[in-house]
């Protein structure tokens, strides 16, 4: 049904060439829509799709109101993502980003838009196990990146809740072949992770595909339900896998040994507040290898009920983990054969 309705529509993705964004594109063009991509790059891979591509920056305002002239539907998968930075650079892309986006939309008239979010901006400090979309915003963040995204998230349903169709979605750690944030990061820190806690907390994830098709049937259901508008769902493989069972099934698919060695939460979490000090007041470069906010994330549960999302989008995983894991390991050892 996604296809069909999505078929001859004029859609533009923000952050098209992205690992998330190039997934939605792909699947956008064999719907038969007319795509575009608003990114800061130009990327080669979008051109042979014949994907219209404009440059810019999301803090621009007048480059993102042309890149949404003339579209029907936008899907707003850009984003400055990361767990250590200046406040800043994650308010502008983020924050004004995704203002710019909204305003763009009711200027060009365009009125239906798919927003990815983040189960981040919800995310306490403590075990989420199997909470749904009532859960409540937390009082504080431990990191800019749910900061900021919580403050879009905000505005992207109340636009849905006032003057246009909107949709957001929480997909929570997409990984699969072309990955280049995750997987990348869990493999270049092999030798260098613990496992925090006891490690029997359990996570979801998503698989790119999965995550992908989840985009185009929340804007099917916004063209087909706009009584859905203004909602936020959670989105995942529907199958919690123990975190660090499935850090070492990553490692394994590179060829990689799993991961033994152990620190305690508590222990992380000092190390973490400690490492955060050092950096702002030395004014380091790079990521601190530890922070408050990852300890916490590598030492809590924190799986969804996706009900919501099964009921109102139709979304169902159609790529098991298994079958996700299988498609890595290809793909990795595809790409170590290129090297």
């Amino acid at each position: 049904m996604a296809r069909t309705i999505l078929k001859d529509k004029a859609v533009l993705v923000t952050g098209g060439g992205g690992f998330l964004g190039s997934a939605i594109v792909r699947r956008l063009v064999a719907a038969g829509a007319r795509v575009r991509s608003f990114s800061r790059q130009h990327y080669p891979a979008l051109d042979a799709l014949g994907v219209l591509q404009t440059q810019g920056d999301l803090v621009d305002a007048d480059a993102v109101g042309k890149a949404v002239a003339q579209t029907e539907i936008v899907f707003h998968v850009a984003a400055k993502p990361g767990v250590w930075g200046r406040y800043e650079d994650f308010h502008g892309p983020n924050v004004i980003g995704t203002e710019n986006v909204l305003q763009a939309c009711r200027d060009q008239g365009v009125g239906h838009l798919v927003y990815t979010s983040s189960p981040s901006v919800v995310f306490n400090g403590q075990d989420m196990a199997g909470v749904d979309e009532s859960v409540p915003y937390p009082d504080h963040w431990d990191a800019h990146y749910p900061r900021t995204k919580a403050l879009a998230e905000k505005m992207v349903l109340a636009a849905g809740r006032q003057d246009l169709q909107t949709i957001a979605l929480r997909p929570h750690l997409i990984w699969g072949p072309e990955d280049n944030h995750l997987v990348p990061r869990i493999i270049r820190r092999a030798r260098r992770l613990r496992r925090v806690g006891p490690g029997h907390n359990r996570v979801d994830t998503i698989y790119i595909d999965n995550a992908a098709e989840a985009h185009l049937l929340a804007a099917t259901a916004l063209l087909s339900r706009p009584a859905l508008s203004g909602r936020v769902y959670f989105i995942s493989q529907d199958d919690p896998v123990v975190l660090w069972d499935m850090v070492d099934a990553i490692l394994a698919a590179a060829g990689l040994p799993p991961v033994r060695r152990t620190i305690s939460a508590p222990a992380a979490r000092r190390i973490g507040a400690l490492m955060e000090w050092v950096y702002r007041w030395l004014h380091l470069p790079g990521e601190p290898p530890m922070t408050r906010f990852v300890a916490e994330e590598l030492a809590t549960a924190h799986w969804f009920d996706i009900s919501a999302a099964k009921s109102d989008l139709g979304y169902r995983p159609a790529v098991s983990t298994q079958e996700g894991l299988r498609r890595l390991r290809d793909w990795l050892q595809q790409e170590g054969n290129r090297r």
